[in-house]
This record gives C-alpha cells, structure tokens and sequence, in this order.
C-alpha cells in the first residue's frame, strides 16, 4: 500500500510538473507572437529607411532621379489642390471594381472546373488560352467592343485578376487529400457536405494567396488601363507627367500605387490569417 501511495503521488506530482510545462509552452508561444511581430516591424522600418537612403544616394551621384524632398513637395502641391486626392480614388474605384468582379466570378469558377471533370473539360482550355494573352494586349480589342468610357478600363482588370484567382482556386480544389473526402464519405456525408465542410475550408488557402496575387495583377494592370482616354487616375497622372518629363509626378504615382496595394495585402493577409488559424504556421 505504501509502494502504491508513492507512485500515485509521483504520478500526482508528474501531472502537475506536465500540466505546469504545458502552461509554460502555451505562455512562451503567446509572448513570442509579439515579440516575432515586433521584430518584423522594426525590419521593415529598417528596410525602409535604407531603401530612402539609397535612393538619395543615387540621386546626389547625379542619376536621373528626384530626390525624396522633391518628391514630398510634389505631393504636398498635388495634396493641396485635390489632384491627387481625385486620382487616387479614379484608380482604387476602378481596381476595387475590376478585381471585386474577377474574384466573384473566378472562385466558383475554379471550384466547378475542381469539382467537375465535366467543366473542366469544358473551361481548362479557355482559361489556359487566355492565361497567354497578357490583358494589356485586350486593350485594342476592348476599346473597339466596349467604348472608352469606364467599362473597358475594368474590364481589362478584371481579367487580370479573374484569371489568376481561377487558377489558384482550381488547384485549391485538385490538391485536397483524398483521405479526408474518402473519410468523409466513410462517415456517411454526401457531396454537398463533403464540399462544404472538406473541400472548402481545404481550398481557403490557395483562393486567398491568388486572391493576393490578382490583386498585385489588377494594380500592375492600372497604368495600361488608364490609357483607355481617362481624363484622372494614378496611371494617367503618371501618363500624363511622362510627356514633361516630371519626375516628381511620376514618382509620387508610382509611392501612391505601392502604398495602396500594400495596404489592400495587408487587409487580405489579415483576413488569411483569420480564416486558416487552423493551418500550422512556422
């Protein structure tokens, strides 16, 4: 009896040393998120800030470059006017527009074409013959058939967004383990609970990273679009400054589209991380 009062209290005590060093693990994991966040904010600012130095640098070496004071006046004079206020939302309406449709659309598209042999079948080979055709060379085609009011410029965006989410969104599908739907099916669910509770969740990753990667293509696409006879936006004000050789205006729509996607990736990489706080992170 006294043999078995030991061991329970030493399996008493272990419980409690085990329960005490998960507790620890648990805290020490929760203390290094801050820390790990705080540490990337102060590499970007570090990266940032030599990113500027550098580029004064080369502009007191007498490349054909405008220096950040330069540049920072030149948005002042823009801020103070309104032309750049104006510009920026022509250029986010537009890109919000263009790349809100391309997702819509090509999410269930990619989980048709994933989904269905049928549609694949079907629709693969469009999507790979467009896939090859860059948007910019649709922009002839899209004046003819569209005008050049505000629907061509979207839909050129459109389809550089559109044609990326499908991709990601059909291999999202493709790739999820067959052990879980076979698991599933073991389990007694039918095609539609397999979808909704297997196959989506397993694909929010990818749709997400190409729903990033469309919106850099929508952004990248902007300039080209904004050819189509617009009379404001970040393209055309940058268009616009080529003819005078302004680099200043060319820089300042050049930082603007960058702050602007950044902040758009940002939002969507909150909203991945949000909805695959499953997924094992390094």
């Amino acid at each position: 009896m006294a043999v078995l009062s030991d061991q329970g209290a030493q399996a008493s005590r272990t419980g409690r040393g085990g329960t005490r060093a998960s507790a620890g693990r648990g805290r020490s994991s929760t203390a290094a998120g801050p820390r790990r966040r705080g540490l990337s904010l102060l590499l970007n600012a570090v990266s940032v800030g030599f990113g500027i130095a550098l580029w004064w640098g080369l502009a007191a070496a007498g490349f054909t470059l405008p220096t950040p004071s330069e540049v920072v006046s030149k948005a002042g004079t823009l801020l103070s006017d309104g032309t750049l206020q104006q510009d920026i939302v022509a250029s986010l309406g537009r890109v919000l527009a263009g790349f809100a449709l391309g997702t819509a659309l090509a999410i269930p598209v990619g989980f048709l074409m994933g989904w269905y042999g049928v549609v694949r079948g079907l629709v693969e080979p469009w999507i790979q013959f467009f896939r090859t055709i860059p948007p910019l060379a649709i922009i002839p085609l899209a004046i003819v058939l569209m005008g050049i009011g505000e629907t061509p410029k979207i839909f050129v965006i459109f389809l550089a967004a559109f044609l990326v989410c499908v991709i990601s969104t059909f291999q999202g599908v493709v790739d999820v383990d067959r052990t879980l739907i076979n698991a599933a099916r073991v389990l007694g669910a039918g095609d539609a609970g397999i979808f909704l509770r297997v196959v989506v969740p397993a694909s929010t990753p990818f749709i997400l990273v190409g729903m990033r990667v469309g919106l850099g293509s929508a952004w990248a696409t902007l300039v080209a679009a904004e050819l189509i006879a617009a009379q404001k936006g970040l393209g055309f004000r940058m268009q616009n400054a080529q003819l005078y050789y302004d680099l200043p205006t060319i820089f300042v729509g050049l930082i603007a589209i960058g702050i602007l996607g950044l902040l758009m990736d940002r939002v969507l990489l909150l909203a991945e991380r949000k909805l695959t706080g499953w997924q094992e992170r390094r």
